[in-house]
């Protein structure tokens, strides 16, 4: 029972700290500032995935095709294919985040 309180109270900790970060990078105006905290906050391991994450994305934005970016990008159709169905959402936080700053 106590192990479970635990898991619960560490789960809502996590949670707490993950919205607490998303606010701090929606405050930060500064690039610089986001790119020097991602470089202490993420191992390189962490780093690489996250960018090649961003890095599908926007190349499946550009109608570059799956079978091409995994040529280019060493990655599997299976890797591509997610990031593909996350940006054919009704109302995709990826590709929010792909146009910001093309309005205005």
């Amino acid at each position: 029972m106590i192990e479970t309180d635990q898991t619960e109270e560490a789960g809502k900790i996590v949670e707490n700290a993950f919205s607490e970060l998303c606010a701090a990078l929606a405050a930060a105006d500064d690039p610089a500032l986001i790119g020097e905290f991602l470089e202490c906050l993420l191992t390189p391991s962490e780093k690489h995935e996250v960018s090649t994450r961003w890095a599908l994305v926007r190349e499946i934005d550009k109608g570059v095709t799956q079978r091409e970016i995994a040529r280019k990008m060493g990655l599997s159709l299976c890797k591509i294919t997610r990031g593909s169905r996350e940006l054919k959402k009704d109302d995709s936080p990826f590709r929010k985040m792909l146009h910001l700053g093309e309005e205005g």
